[in-house]
C-alpha cells in the first residue's frame, strides 16, 4: 500500500496534460467538431507518459504526452523530446510493415504530445496478458521476431532515416544508465564488464531501433503484432532490441512456472525468426552482441532501476542473480547457451 501511495503522489506531481488542453487540441487538429464534447479517460499503465483515451461520437483516439520525470519510486528523469522520436518510429515502422505500429493522426512537437488511433482491447490482446495466462504461442514470438528483423533490415544504413534520429542521449538516459550502469553500481565486481557492454552498445549505430521491445508494449491482433511505446527510439544497436525482448521470455518462467516449456519455446522461435532475417551484417556477429547483452539485462530486471514487478520473492531474485552473474562472467556468444543455462537453473 505504501508503494501504491508513493506512485500516486509521483503520478499527480508529474502529470502534464489536462482535459481542457486535450479538447482544444482535438478541435485544432480537426478530429472533433466545435460542438462535440469529448469523453476523456486517463489510462493506467504508463510510467513515462500521460496517456488518455478520448471518445468523441463513434471515434476513439489515444493522446500521449511524455513526462520529464517518470512515475517510479527511484529518481528517474528523461528528456521529453523522446515523444518526437516515438512518432518517427511509428511512421517509419508502418511504412516498412503496415499495421505494425499505431497510426499517428496529429503531432505537436512543441508540447511533446501526439494523437493516434485508439486500439480497442476487444480486438487486441496485450501480449504480456497472454503470457501471464500461460498462452505462450510460438506463432506470436516468431512473428514478432520476423517483423522486428524486417524493420531493422529496411532501416539499416538509411541516411534519411538516421537524420530523423539525431540524438542518442535519450536512449542512454532511459536504457543504458538505468539498466546496465545502475546494475554495475550494485555489482562492483561485474562493473567493468557491464560498462564495456554499455560502451559497445552505445558505439554500435546500425539501424533504427525501438529500445523497449517488451510484451507489455506489443498488442497481438488478427493481422499480427502492433508495437507500442517507442519512446527510446534511436539509431543504435539492433542487438539490444532482440535481447531486450528475449529477456522477458526468460523472466516469465518465474511468473508462471508450469508454462516454462512454452516460454522457452517462444525464446527459440523468436531467436530463429529474427536471426534468419539479419542481412545488414553477419548474423553471428549480431547474435554474439545480443548474447553478451542478454544476461546483463536479465540481472538488471532485479537489480537495476526498473525491476520487474512479478519477481517478488528473494529466492526467485537469487536464481536470476546466480544464472546471470555466471553468464556475464563467461561472456556467451550464442543465445541458445543462455536459454540452456536458465533452464538448468530452474530445474536445479
Amino acid at each position: 500500500m505504501r508503494r501504491v501511495r508513493a506512485w500516486l503522489r509521483i503520478a499527480m506531481a508529474t502529470s502534464g496534460m489536462d482535459r481542457d488542453l486535450i479538447g482544444r487540441v482535438l478541435r485544432e487538429a480537426g478530429l472533433i467538431g466545435k460542438g462535440v464534447e469529448p469523453e476523456l479517460e486517463q489510462l493506467a499503465g504508463g510510467v513515462s507518459s500521460d496517456i488518455w483515451k478520448v471518445k468523441a461520437g463513434e471515434h476513439a483516439y489515444c493522446v500521449k504526452q511524455a513526462l520529464a520525470r517518470l512515475k517510479v519510486e527511484a529518481e528517474w528523469h528523461a528528456p521529453v523530446e523522446r515523444n518526437r522520436f516515438e512518432v518517427g518510429w511509428y511512421r517509419i515502422a508502418n511504412r516498412v510493415v503496415p499495421g505494425s505500429a499505431p497510426r499517428v493522426l496529429y503531432h505537436d512537437p512543441e508540447r511533446m504530445f501526439f494523437i493516434m488511433d485508439y486500439l480497442d482491447p476487444r480486438r487486441y490482446d496485450l501480449w504480456k496478458d497472454k503470457l501471464r495466462e500461460g498462452r505462450a504461442d510460438e506463432r506470436d514470438a516468431r512473428t514478432v521476431g520476423r517483423i522486428l528483423s524486417r524493420i531493422h533490415s529496411t532501416t539499416a544504413g538509411d541516411r534519411d532515416i538516421a537524420a530523423q534520429f539525431p540524438r542518442f542521449d535519450i536512449f542512454h538516459a532511459i536504457r543504458l544508465e538505468p539498466y546496465l550502469l545502475a546494475t554495475a553500481a550494485r555489482h562492483p565486481d561485474l562493473a567493468a564488464r557491464l560498462e564495456e557492454l554499455c560502451r559497445t552498445t552505445a558505439d554500435t549505430r546500425l539501424t533504427m531501433i525501438h529500445g523497449d521491445v517488451s510484451p507489455k508494449n506489443i498488442l497481438i491482433g488478427s493481422d499480427g503484432p502492433v508495437f507500442l511505446d517507442a519512446e527510446c527510439a534511436c539509431i543504435g544497436d539492433p542487438a539490444f532490441d532482440i535481447a531486450f525482448c528475449l529477456n522477458h521470455m526468460l523472466l516469465k518462467c518465474l511468473w508462471r512456472p508450469p508454462s516454462m516449456p512454452g516460454y522457452l519455446a517462444c525464446f527459440d522461435a523468436m531467436s530463429e525468426a529474427y536471426l534468419s532475417g539479419v542481412d545488414w551484417e553477419e548474423a553471428g556477429s549480431l547474435e554474439s552482441r545480443a548474447a553478451g547483452l542478454l544476461p546483463a539485462l536479465f540481472l538488471a530486471r532485479v537489480d537495476g532501476k526498473s525491476p520487474v514487478e512479478y519477481i517478488d520473492k528473494d529466492s526467485s531474485r537469487e536464481k536470476v542473480r546466480r544464472c546471470a552473474r555466471r553468464l556475464i562472467e563467461a561472456g556467451p556468444s550464442r543465445l541458445e547457451t543462455i536459454r540452456l543455462a536458465w533452464q538448468e537453473e530452474l530445474q536445479s
